[in-house]
């Protein structure tokens, strides 16, 4: 396979150097290099298999546009973007283009999204989500926050689930799902020791994506990989 990887920052450098350790070429482009996604033409998207985008909201959108106006393929591990979602599902559609996000491609982190399906079924208890990542990343609360406080919702919908959210040095991401009673406190946690968890699913992500039409949530497919 060929990956272009958008982005060159740590978790974009981690993506390019697995996937070749993985076995594929990589190209590499920073948003220098492809402002207002100029440089995703048809021209320069031959032969590439699977782009995958870990940049910026606005460029992320872009991004996808241009990838999926071409019928093309791409994962898109940022987050920030989601009001545009059912937007972006149509034109992978209407183009036959592929599209896979999530708002964490960590295999841990999709472990305890199903493990937080199953703590909201508890009755007596008052759930919170806090999270901690980095002082350079952009949304706040966390998309990944915000996919634990959805999945709570649907097992509890109408109840306050307040996220809070901290920005601390280099911190790789940590998520607590605490859930407290009178009795007592549970509480689900997350702490990632290192981007490549992020990087490892989202290549393997792009692995399952090659040569499929549609969207789908990460969530949908981790199973599969």
């Amino acid at each position: 396979m060929l990956i272009l990887v958008l982005g060159k920052g740590k978790t974009g450098s981690l993506v390019a150097e697995v996937a070749r350790e993985r076995g594929h070429g990589v190209r590499a482009l920073d948003i220098t290099e492809n402002e207002h996604a100029s440089a995703l033409t048809a021209p320069n998207l031959a032969g590439v298999d699977v782009v995958v985008d870990f940049t910026a909201p606005e460029a992320a959108l872009e991004n996808m546009r241009a990838v999926l106006s071409l019928g093309s393929r791409i994962v898109v591990g940022t987050t920030g973007w989601y009001a545009h979602v059912d937007e972006m599902k149509a034109l992978a559609q209407q183009r036959g283009g592929g599209l896979l996000y999530g708002t964490n491609f960590s295999i841990g982190v999709q472990k305890l999204f199903r493990l937080t399906a199953q703590l909201a079924h508890l009755d007596g208890y008052k759930f919170s989500v806090d999270e901690t990542h980095h002082v350079s990343k952009l949304d706040a609360p966390s998309g990944t926050a915000l996919t634990l406080k959805e999945i709570i919702l649907a097992q509890r919908p109408g109840i306050e689930i307040p996220v809070t959210s901290h920005r601390v040095g280099d911190a790789k991401g940590e998520h607590i799902v605490r859930a407290v009673s009178d009795y007592d406190v549970l509480e689900l946690r997350h702490d990632a020791q290192s981007r490549r968890g992020f990087a490892q699913g989202a290549v393997r992500g792009a692995e399952w994506l090659a040569g499929k039409s549609g969207a789908w949530d990460f969530r949908e497919i981790f199973d599969q990989l």
